[in-house]
């Protein structure tokens, strides 16, 4: 399904009505769009419960999600909400063959990258590209698949005036004479207020000559040194959430199948991209589906995490301590619209699993390998429970994105195949499994890979700098196990017991040699007359410190 180009498939999704998808329908009430049953449901903000999840086209999921504004540092909470989106958008497209096109806004002009380029005296552009730059390496660093398009603010100002001028030709917003133009709420009565405690709000603070207190701005008049653009209102910028509703309608036209945000985002931002949207286009319904994600918390905190509030933890430096791949873990043994507590008894939870499974990964590659002797497996137990494990995967997955319960079920696959790795001194001649735990192994190792975590070694980019060290590890503990099966020889004649004295030394030598190894990132692990080994993270973080 990924042979077809981008061009394509972004031609093939503009504005086309389907069933009435685009209805006139009035008020709040969530219709159930017409298209395609994907057979998952997931929770929508809009209805505020599990639905259907009905695409409007057969195999093709339209996605748009509000991107950063580019005017500092990214943080966790920002990669929390990311890294969370993408697991679900890389569900459904390698789980459930679904095409994800995905479009994502930069807003690079706000008020506080002008402030901030004032504090920094340059210009918001340098502001703006710098952090916009920074942003999408931390999101390749986390292994977040980039959207198909990365849309800027700036660079679409003259489609936004022409969004807010066919609005107001509708009659859904007013121009004042300062050169402000707001969205007029009670233009489309009942309708705003589709997210819980929406209508409750105030609205926005702004000039006295609005209507009503909840209009909210879609243009406004550029103080001086501040950037500014032609309109018919004056030299000006756009307000934050006309730039949305317009950017997503420039790429998905009048129908859009999911918007995702942080929670934070539902209102005021979300509920006005709706309002405009639908003033815009004249619909019913625009975007059938919102997914929002929890907050991330520092542990012990109420609050979220976020610039603002300078609590905050960078991407960068959450990366010096912990992997892409622990991170990932940590998301999805929560919920993604659950709340996330951050600390690092969190992080060592996510460590653990992930420990757990390499270590189950590492000892079935031994007794594949012939390195590892157990007594007899019980192998059509092992094959019933990797079928049972892959249904229980997809019905969890299908049933709003419920990562906490697919992972349970992988880490109860991974707790039966240890059950059955039982280390012997000496083989009995007993049948062996290899090929059931060659599936158990490529069935974990591509079920994590559908979350973005890799398995296949420690980290990718490490693979061909350890070949070498591999091999020597690997002749050193070939070594040691005949050195120590000579010194495990017993006494011709004598009780079980009993082993040569003289050898006692050389034994103790082997011991010592395990246990200077493990400091240094080598774990060998005895088992029975034979061993095996394994590189550990820290010859990882040694070779790191002195290339650097």
């Amino acid at each position: 399904m990924w042979r077809r180009s981008l061009s394509s498939i972004l031609s093939s999704a503009q504005p086309v009505r389907l069933n009435g998808s685009c209805s006139s329908v009035s008020g709040k009430k969530w219709t159930r769009p017409g298209g395609f049953d994907t057979a998952l449901q997931t929770f929508n903000s809009l209805s505020r419960q599990k639905e259907p999840l009905i695409l409007t086209r057969e195999g093709v999921a339209t996605w748009y999600s509000c991107g950063p504004t580019v005017y500092d540092h990214a943080h966790l909470g920002h990669a929390c909400s990311y890294v969370r989106f993408d697991i679900l958008q890389r569900i459904l497209s390698r789980l459930f063959g679904i095409t994800v096109i995905h479009a994502m806004v930069i807003t690079d002009i706000d008020d506080k990258i002008i402030r901030r380029s004032w504090e920094e005296n340059v210009s918001p552009s340098v502001i703006s590209s710098m952090y916009e730059e920074e942003f999408k390496r931390d999101m390749l660093s986390l292994k977040v698949i980039p959207p198909a398009a990365y849309l800027r603010v700036t660079e679409n100002v003259h489609h936004i005036v022409a969004f807010i001028e066919r609005i107001i030709q509708n009659g859904h917003a007013y121009a004042t004479k300062e050169g402000d133009v707001y969205f007029d709420i009670r233009s489309i009565g009942d309708r705003y207020g589709k997210f819980v405690g929406a209508v409750d709000s105030q609205g926005e603070p702004g000039d006295t000559n609005k209507r009503d207190s909840r209009d909210f701005a879609l243009w406004k008049p550029s103080k001086p040194q501040e950037p500014a653009w032609k309109s018919p209102w004056g030299r000006g910028r756009p307000g934050w959430h006309i730039e949305c509703s317009t950017i997503a309608s420039s790429v998905f036209g009048s129908q859009l199948d999911i918007h995702s945000g942080g929670i934070d985002l539902a209102f005021p931002h979300h509920e006005n991209e709706i309002a405009q949207s639908e003033a815009y286009h004249q619909c019913g319904q625009w975007a059938n589906y919102f997914l929002h994600s929890g907050h991330l918390h520092l542990k012990g905190s109420a609050e979220k995490m976020s610039k603002s509030l300078k609590n905050y933890i960078t991407i960068k430096d959450f990366l010096q301590s912990y992997s892409a791949n622990e991170f990932r873990m940590f998301c999805l043994l929560t919920k993604y619209r659950s709340a996330l507590d951050y600390s690092d008894n969190s992080m060592l939870e996510a460590r653990t699993s992930l420990g757990t499974i390499s270590a189950f990964i590492h000892d079935a590659q031994a007794y594949m390998r012939g390195q590892l002797q157990c007594s007899s497996v019980q192998e059509a137990l092992l094959w019933e429970r990797l079928a049972e494990t892959k249904s229980s995967v997809v019905k969890a997955l299908a049933d709003d994105f419920d990562t906490p319960r697919a992972i349970s079920a992988v880490m109860n696959l991974v707790y039966h195949g240890n059950c059955q790795l039982h280390p012997v001194a000496k083989c009995d001649g007993a049948a062996r499994s290899p090929a059931v735990f060659a599936a158990m192994v490529s069935y974990i190792r591509d079920v994590l890979d559908v979350f973005g975590i890799d398995m296949h070694s420690k980290e990718a980019d490490e693979v061909s700098s350890r070949g070498s060290l591999e091999g020597v590890v690997e002749q050193l503990t070939r070594f040691r196990s005949e050195v120590r099966a000579f010194a495990l020889t017993r006494q011709d004649g004598q009780t079980k017991r009993a082993l040569y004295p003289e050898r006692m030394s050389l034994l103790k030598a082997c011991d010592a040699l395990r246990n200077d190894l493990a400091p240094l990132g080598v774990l060998i692990k005895d088992r029975g007359s034979t061993s095996t080994w394994e590189i550990t993270q820290r010859v990882q973080d040694k070779d790191q410190e002195a290339s650097s």
